[in-house]
């Protein structure tokens, strides 16, 4: 039995891909035109309820036994009160699936005008999520939209995707639609998603399903001191950025931190944008969530880099849906990651000393 996975590679893609125009269709026509939060279920829960409805009306199309965990749940929906939700979501998936095929797709995965679905499949395929994950056999991933502040703000986000064969990560696809295709270009074209399949590499890819621009394979370059720089969490409340300062001076770090939201950091760690990828969580007694790091560790991993927690221990995706005791994450370059580790544990003594 093959184990490249190139099946579900080919799908999941392709659902990244949906999902990504379905998140940037959601900011052009609710965020630019509301003032809200993720408390007031709208624009940002329609944008992740929808987005997992298309991711999962295809993996359960071409894989109808895996399971999913995903990070919703269809209740708010399901209300009388969530009626208004509840439309907007229907409206955006059917729009979504039931759009012309694309290059590479095919109508076995749910998709073309014959594939509307009513209000009450949209909810059950939503729920269809609420898989608690474990050590054996086979499930996916999803995260609809990590990084909510930088969703809202028109920033960096990213529709995260990942399948988990035995507790090991072996295939990761992100879509980051407001990602510089080239970090040498800022301003320039947006939008890429990023391509991990265990043994077989990490790529960069274009977004648009039309664009025949060949892959880029990804490589994290060797970094010096000089060069060195961190990627870390815009928001305070998601990382202890004081932490990070500290280490960046225990490593003779000069170069000012790269801060952007969602899992776009490991995206720019495995093309080289910046050369170590820190997360120490606010609070001892945080859990990480599987879907927040699956595929940006098998992306970090087939880019050349290594990936643990802060003690050194790989991440275990094993234990359900969350990282159990692994507590925060250093994703670096294989020249780099021992010696930012040996900074970490020095900053964590200084702290408790």
């Amino acid at each position: 039995m093959s184990t490249t996975y190139e099946a579900e590679k080919q799908v999941a893609i392709a659902a990244v891909r949906r999902a990504s125009a379905l998140t940037a269709s959601v900011f052009n026509k609710l965020v630019k035109n509301e003032t809200l939060t993720k408390d007031d279920k709208s624009p940002v829960t329609v944008g992740d309820f929808s987005a997992q409805a298309v991711v999962n009306t295809m993996l359960l199309r071409a894989f109808p036994e895996d399971n999913i965990v995903g990070e919703e749940d269809a209740a708010d929906m399901r209300v009388e009160s969530g009626k208004l939700l509840r439309n907007r979501i229907v409206e955006l998936v059917n729009e979504t699936i039931t759009a012309p095929l694309q290059a590479g797709e095919t109508e076995a995965w749910g998709l073309g005008p014959d594939y509307a679905q009513t209000p009450e499949q949209i909810m059950d395929i939503i729920d269809r999520g609420n898989y608690n994950g474990g050590s054996t056999g086979r499930f996916w991933t999803l995260d609809p939209i990590d990084g909510t502040k930088g969703f809202l703000r028109g920033e960096q986000y990213a529709v995260c995707l990942a399948l988990i064969v035995d507790s090991q990560v072996q295939l990761g696809v992100m879509g980051c639609p407001n990602l510089p295709v080239s970090v040498s270009n800022p301003s320039g074209p947006r939008g890429c998603i990023f391509v991990a399949s265990r043994g077989q590499g990490a790529w960069q890819i274009p977004l648009d399903a039309s664009d025949s621009s060949a892959p880029i394979p990804l490589t994290i370059p060797t970094f010096t001191k000089d060069t060195l720089n961190l990627l870390e969490s815009v928001e305070k409340a998601h990382a202890k950025l004081s932490f990070n300062d500290r280490v960046a001076e225990l490593l003779g770090i000069t170069k000012a931190p790269t801060r952007m939201d969602s899992q776009a950091k490991y995206c720019s760690l495995a093309r080289g944008d910046g050369g170590v990828y820190l997360r120490m969580p606010v609070g001892s007694g945080y859990k990480e969530k599987i879907w927040d790091h699956a595929p940006g560790a098998v992306l970090v991993e087939e880019a050349g880099g290594v990936i643990t927690d802060s003690r050194g221990e790989p991440l275990n995706f094993g234990l359900g849906r969350t990282l159990g005791e692994n507590f925060g994450v250093i994703a670096a370059g294989k020249n780099v990651h021992a010696h930012v580790l040996e900074a970490v544990k020095k900053a964590k003594e200084e702290e408790t000393s």
